[in-house]
């Protein structure tokens, strides 16, 4: 038999090989995304630090593609104390090469699929599991398999898997029936789930039903895979129960060995934190009285059109087609061509700006339009022969053409951005006194009653309020936010209503005073 150091070789090109032979949607939509040799075998090492020196090594990897781990295993330790490996590949694409390419070794590599697979009796159970799970996203979990999944998981651990979970999350869960008491299991995954509301079932099952040991979070500019834009952890645990004094260790950044940051944290402190990705930059989630964002903004998504290329027009288009004036409003364009972060607003309300853009969104009635707006009528059946009136948002409204009600806010934000921009800043707020709605790549700020009046008959205060949001910390909405590979950060409604704004309470109120006496003291500003 060759040695191991060939047959890696010969995998990293049979990888190449298949990957190729493969269309990347198709790659993306399946989660596959193959572990490189060096992450792979600074994993190994690692396990292997954490197992005892004696034990014969029961391995096991549930989603084996072409046997990564499985050739670091190999490299990491000697033959003699490996007493099984088993592997599983549903792809036959991958699976049946891999199995060719191991078939002088001790794998037992199965054709199948992991999360249907029965687990193993006592005896054939596992002490090492080394798995990168297929990031197979929600949406693409269908025809029932979702309740499946969920029900085999409640079986296998108890952990009820929320809907919104990526397959990632079933095989943690589902693994748990196939490893031995005290067996040691490194998961690389991506790391959203730290701060992902679909992501707290996970987080309980590592809290409540096995000992997390540790977690380290690559820097998302350090992209592990190449062709994947999210960012990747390591979680490591053992099958016991935690200590009620226990800690977890989080390391962030560098290499899994040799990480940049390092911190011990309480399990009744992760318990207590919604947000894991802040450790262990941070010591705690301090758990304080103090303003918010959301005290004084209602925060919504821009709105969903269902096809910004049909829904929104310039103004040239519209002229050129000859369509209703009465049928569109203004809309911003996207941040790229924004230059400044004031849009001001001539006397019917538009937008000055060079990008003029509009919304279709009429206000009338499929007859209406029929009878008295042919060019329109004719605009709205070129929609349903392309089809865009039976796509998902569309053929949920009535009528299909209809948007959501989103009036012009006085305050956008952008909810996508990178730390390396000129300014620094990975988000921009943005000042609207034009009349314009916004699409869903920003975020809706209205101020909430009584402030709305107060700013309304204070221009001067509004433009205080603006100039107060984009002076905070850049570093206040990260914490907030989540970030994935290639270092681009994102921030939901919710996430940028928790982010801190003493500076607006005090320019608002004069007073740090409590968030229920908050609301009232808006009533004595002058």
């Amino acid at each position: 038999m060759m040695g191991f150091m060939e047959l890696e070789a010969r995998r990293l090109a049979l990888q190449e090989e298949l990957d190729a032979a493969k269309e990347p949607t198709e790659r993306s939509r399946m989660g596959q995304f193959a572990t490189p040799t060096a992450l792979a075998v600074d994993i190994l090492c690692y396990a292997n630090a954490h197992l005892g020196k004696s034990e014969k090594v029961r391995f096991i990897d549930p989603a084996m593609g072409t046997g990564s781990f499985y050739s670091a295993l190999h490299n990491v330790l000697p033959r003699t104390r490996i007493g099984a490996a088993v592997g599983y590949e549903i792809d036959p694409h991958y699976g049946t090469p891999a199995a060719k390419l191991w078939e002088e070794t001790e794998l037992d590599l199965r054709l199948s699929d992991f999360t249907r697979a029965k687990g193993p009796e006592d005896a054939g159970k596992f002490n090492l599991l080394i798995c990168n799970p297929p990031y197979v996203r929600h949406h693409y979990i269908i025809n029932g398999e979702k309740q499946r999944l969920k029900l085999r998981t409640r079986e296998s651990c108890g952990a009820e898997i929320n809907g919104l979970a990526g397959l990632y999350c079933y095989f943690l869960g589902l693994s748990h029936a196939w490893m031995t008491d005290g067996g040691l299991a490194g998961w690389l995954i991506p790391s959203e789930f730290m701060d992902v509301n679909y992501g707290l079932s996970v987080k309980r099952h590592l809290l409540d039903n096995v000992t997390l040991l540790h977690i380290h979070r690559f820097d998302p500019n350090d992209v592990q895979f190449g062709d994947a834009m999210v960012s990747s952890a390591i979680v490591w645990l053992r099958k016991e129960v935690p200590s009620p004094d226990h800690q977890v260790r989080f390391t962030y950044g560098g290499s899994l060995q040799e990480p940049r940051l390092e911190r011990l944290v309480p399990v009744e402190t992760l318990r207590r934190d919604r947000k894991w990705t802040r450790y262990p930059m941070k010591e705690g989630h301090e758990v304080v009285e103090r303003p918010v964002l959301g005290d004084f903004f209602k925060i919504k998504r821009g709105l969903a059109t269902g096809n910004n290329n049909y829904f929104i027009l310039s103004a040239d288009e519209i002229e050129r087609r000859e369509l209703p004036a009465e049928a569109f409003k203004p809309i911003l364009p996207s941040p790229r061509h924004l230059a400044d972060d004031e849009v001001r607003g001539d006397r019917m309300g538009n937008p000055v700006l060079e990008r003029r853009l509009f919304l279709l969104d009429p206000p009338w009635s499929e007859d209406q339009i029929r009878k008295c707006y042919p060019k329109l009528w004719a605009y709205l059946e070129e929609g349903r022969q392309q089809g865009i009136a039976n796509c998902y948002l569309c053929r949920h409204r009535k009528p299909w053409y209809m948007q959501e009600n989103r009036p012009p806010p006085p305050f956008v934000c952008t909810y996508l951005g990178r730390t390396d921009t000129k300014s620094g800043r990975p988000f921009r707020f943005i000042l609207n006194n034009s009349e314009a709605t916004a699409a869903n790549v920003y975020l809706m700020l209205y101020p909430k009653e009584p402030i709305r009046h107060t700013l309304k008959d204070n221009p001067k205060l509004k433009r205080k309020v603006w100039e107060f949001l984009n002076e905070i910390p850049p570093e206040a909405m990260l914490m907030e936010g989540r970030v994935y590979g290639g270092g681009l950060h994102k921030l939901e409604p919710k996430e940028l209503g928790n982010v801190p704004a003493e500076a607006i309470d005090e320019l608002l109120l004069g007073t740090k005073g409590r968030r229920s006496e908050r609301q009232g003291d808006l009533f004595r500003l002058s």
